[in-house]
C-alpha cells in the first residue's frame, strides 16, 4: 500500500500531541459550564482566561482586546460587518485576492448599498498596487482597507507595517485576515497599527472549529452574535472550552519555535522547489510563491506546461498518495476555478497545483513526494 503524504498544510494542519493532551483534561474531566457560578464553571472559566492571556502574551496586546470566535471567518465577518455598523464604513478597499471570508463578505454588503467597495488591481505576480491604496485613501472618506497578511494560494505576504501606516496617515480602519501567518510570523499589537488582526486554530497545529479576533481598544464594536453574555458582551455563546485551551497551546508551541520551525519547513520548500525545476522542464510558479525570501515559507504554488490531460493531475497525485490542492480548499468539491489565479490572468491551459508544507512533513516525503510529481507530469 503507498504511504500517504500530506502537503495541504495550508488547506488544515495536523493536530500537535501535545495540543491534544492540553484539551484533553477539558474534554474528560472539566466539563463545567464558564458562565456558571459553582465550582465546576469557575474552573473553566479560569482555564479560558488564562489562554486568553497565553495568546495576549505571544502577540504583545492586552487580553481585553482577545475575543475567541469559532475561526477565521466568523472573526473576519465580525471586523467588517460590525465596522460599518458602528464606526460608520462607507468605502472599504481590498483586493481580489482575498479569501471568500472576506471577499464575499464585501460583496453582500455593497449588493445592499451599505458600502461603495474598491478592489485594487494586482500585477500577474499578485502584487498589490499600494500607490491605488494611497490613492483611494486620500480622494475617499470613512474608509476601511481589509487585506490578508499572506496569501493562502499564492503565499504573497503584504507588508502589514507600511500598509497599517497608511491608514493611520489617513485615518483608515485596518483589518487584515492573518489566518495562513499566524503561528508562523510574530506579531507585535502594541506597535503595528492595525484595528483587527484575525486567527484560526487548525492553521497552526491547534484544533478546528475555534479561533479568535483581535480588537485594537480604540476600535470597539457591537456583537455580531447576540444570546449571551460570553466574552464580555461581545460574542454569545457557550465558549468552545477545549477548542480555546488546545489554541492558545497551539500557538504557544508554534511561536516559541518560530524560527526553529521555519528554518525547517523553508528547508523542505527549497528542496521541492528545486527538484521539481530540474524535473520538468518549464514548470512555472505562480504570484511569489517560489521566492524564498518574499512568500509565506509554507506555500508553493506551481503551474505545469499545458497537455491534453492537464486536468487529471491533481487526480494522479492523489491515486500516488499525495495530498495537495489545485485551489483554497473552501472552494475544494466544485466547478468554480480558484478567484486567486483568475485575478492574475494566467495562462488557462496549465494546471495549477498547490503544495503547502509543515513542520511535521520530512525531508524524505519531500524528496519522494518531488519524484512522484514529476513521475506524474511526465505521464499527463
Amino acid at each position: 500500500m503507498t504511504e500517504k503524504i500530506y502537503l495541504d498544510n495550508a488547506a488544515t494542519t495536523s493536530l500537535d500531541s501535545a495540543v491534544f493532551e492540553a484539551m484533553l483534561p477539558y474534554l474528560k474531566d472539566h466539563f463545567g459550564n464558564p458562565s456558571s457560578i459553582h465550582a465546576f464553571g469557575r474552573k473553566t472559566k479560569s482555564a479560558i482566561e488564562n489562554a486568553r492571556k497565553t495568546i495576549a502574551s505571544l502577540l504583545n496586546t492586552s487580553p481585553g482586546e482577545i475575543f475567541f470566535t469559532s475561526g477565521g471567518t466568523e472573526a473576519d465577518n465580525m471586523a467588517i460587518v460590525q465596522s460599518v455598523k458602528t464606526h460608520g464604513v462607507k468605502h472599504i478597499i481590498s483586493s481580489p485576492l482575498e479569501h471568500h471570508a472576506v471577499l464575499h463578505t464585501l460583496e453582500h454588503l455593497a449588493a445592499q448599498n451599505k458600502i461603495s467597495l474598491h478592489l485594487l488591481s494586482v500585477n500577474e505576480f499578485g502584487d498589490i498596487n499600494l500607490e491605488e491604496l494611497e490613492n483611494q485613501l486620500s480622494t475617499n472618506k470613512n474608509c476601511m482597507v481589509s487585506l490578508m497578511h499572506g496569501n493562502n494560494e499564492i503565499g504573497n505576504l503584504l507588508d502589514l507595517e507600511k500598509v497599517g501606516a497608511l491608514c493611520k496617515e489617513h485615518n483608515a480602519v485596518f483589518h487584515s485576515d492573518t489566518v495562513q501567518t499566524m503561528g508562523h510570523y510574530g506579531f507585535d499589537l502594541k506597535t503595528l497599527n492595525i484595528d483587527f488582526l484575525v486567527g484560526a486554530a487548525h492553521k497552526f497545529h491547534g484544533p478546528k472549529g475555534v479561533g479568535f479576533i483581535y480588537i485594537n481598544a480604540d476600535k470597539k464594536i457591537e456583537p455580531l452574535l447576540f444570546g449571551g453574555s460570553q466574552e464580555r458582551n461581545m460574542r454569545g455563546g457557550t465558549e468552545n472550552l477545549y477548542g480555546i485551551i488546545g489554541m492558545a497551546k497551539a500557538l504557544e508551541l508554534a511561536l516559541n519555535q518560530r524560527e526553529e520551525h521555519q528554518k525547517y519547513i523553508t528547508n523542505l520548500k527549497t528542496t521541492f522547489i528545486e527538484k521539481l525545476k530540474a524535473g520538468i522542464p518549464d514548470i512555472t510558479f505562480n504570484g511569489r510563491s517560489a521566492e524564498i525570501e518574499n512568500s509565506l515559507y509554507t506555500v508553493l504554488n506551481v503551474s505545469f506546461p499545458a497537455n491534453l490531460e492537464n486536468d487529471m493531475m491533481l487526480f494522479n497525485l492523489d491515486i500516488e498518495g499525495i495530498a495537495c490542492s489545485g485551489g483554497s480548499a473552501c472552494s475544494s468539491g466544485t466547478d468554480v476555478g480558484s478567484h486567486v489565479l483568475s485575478a492574475l490572468k494566467l495562462n488557462p491551459g496549465r494546471v495549477n497545483v498547490r503544495f503547502s508544507f509543515a513542520r511535521t512533513n520530512t525531508i524524505d516525503e519531500i524528496n519522494r513526494a518531488a519524484d512522484i510529481v514529476i513521475k506524474c507530469a511526465k505521464a499527463s
